[in-house]
């Protein structure tokens, strides 16, 4: 049974012995790199030693806290449906992890989240300053690792999505507690913070294969939309999911004073009690159980809940519509779904 074959019937429920939780399913699509994901995990862990011991131990805390490796997983499958199956797909990937590690390190400090996957956050556990150093460590590992080969355009995409996302953290903190922002900046944000790191990934694994131009472009939307939906969605279950499931508490994005589309879309309704009600949020970084049940009703009373998950079925459409620029494969079929993973998932 092909790859494709197999997923469709996991997911239409005839296969009697498949899991139906998401983790499941993105294991399933990515089970032809699954040797290559545990070595980006033995990489990462070689790459954070140091003679400063707290440094190796705080790489060792944070691959325990489990992760879903998305972002590496999209750089080695988009390598092997552009015909590359060399060891350079791990090493870049590995830098991808790097990155990203460091700005989730760097975000929590910056939003105060006490919480990362239900465990303390780093800066919890180990303080802001050093925190701040090891975000810092790992963001020239990642350089470092990334110039250990002669691959200059691939080192040129990663030091531009790297900029992006340090340029739309910098944004984002200027639009703080901004009530009236505009779903063009707030789209700006995610594709800065999220989005092209995405892109990046999906891009250099096509660099590593023999690809166009056209298809290195094809890649680059396709991340670039895989990111858009991705962000989306988490903006979502921090409004629809559960604590326990996420591992961090629901609302935090309003209490921090941060405008996402369900609540952008909400206020531009123009209903003066959600107008009012939000303001008193973000002004105050704190909710009541009951103002945040009545914010809740009216989300869902103004479709503004429904509104956000059309926009990420759109990107969602947008990733699989760039996907055509390349010929069927198992690859292609693992990329063509997880755009309906990521517009599904919980978590």
């Amino acid at each position: 049974m092909t790859l494709r074959a197999r997923i469709w019937s996991d997911q239409r429920g005839l296969n009697p012995t498949a899991q139906k939780s998401s983790a499941a399913a993105l294991a399933l699509m990515f089970e032809p790199i699954r040797d290559d994901l545990r070595e980006v995990e033995r990489e990462f862990a070689r790459h954070v030693q140091s003679q400063v011991a707290l440094i190796p131990a705080i790489g060792t805390y944070i691959q325990d806290g489990g992760g879903k490796r998305i972002r590496p997983a999209v750089l080695l499958m988009a390598a092997r449906m552009s015909g590359y199956t060399g060891e350079l797909a791990v090493l870049y990937a590995s830098v991808v992890e790097f990155i990203h590690t460091a700005t989730l390190v760097h975000d929590d400090i910056i939003d105060e989240s006490e919480l990362r996957r239900g465990r303390e956050a780093v800066h919890t556990k180990w303080g802001n300053h050093i925190t701040v150093l090891f975000g810092d460590f790992l963001y020239l590992k990642s350089m470092s690792l990334a110039l250990s080969q002669d691959r200059l355009e691939i080192i040129r995409q990663l030091c531009e999505v790297t900029l992006r996302i340090v340029e739309g953290e910098i944004y984002q903190l200027t639009k703080n507690g901004v009530v009236d922002l505009t779903e063009e900046e707030h789209f700006d944000i995610v594709r800065r913070k999220t989005a092209f790191l995405f892109a990046g990934c999906a891009r250099i694994g096509g660099l590593l294969g023999a690809t166009t131009r056209e298809q290195q472009d094809a890649l680059w939307d396709y991340g670039l939309n895989i990111g858009m939906a991705f962000q989306i969605v988490d903006d979502l279950l921090d409004f629809t999911g559960d604590e326990v499931v996420l591992g961090k508490p629901v609302g935090g994005d309003l209490r921090e004073g941060k405008m996402t589309l369900p609540v952008i879309h909400l206020l531009h309704r123009g209903d003066e009690r959600a107008g009012a009600l939000i303001r008193q949020i973000v002004e105050a970084r704190a909710a009541t159980i009951e103002e945040w049940r009545e914010l809740r009703g009216l989300l869902q009373q103004a479709r503004s809940i429904d509104y956000a998950h059309r926009a990420a079925a759109d990107f969602d459409r947008g990733a699989k519509k760039a996907l055509y620029a390349f010929p069927a494969s198992d690859a292609r079929d693992a990329l063509m779904f997880l755009p309906d993973y990521v517009i599904s998932r919980d978590r």
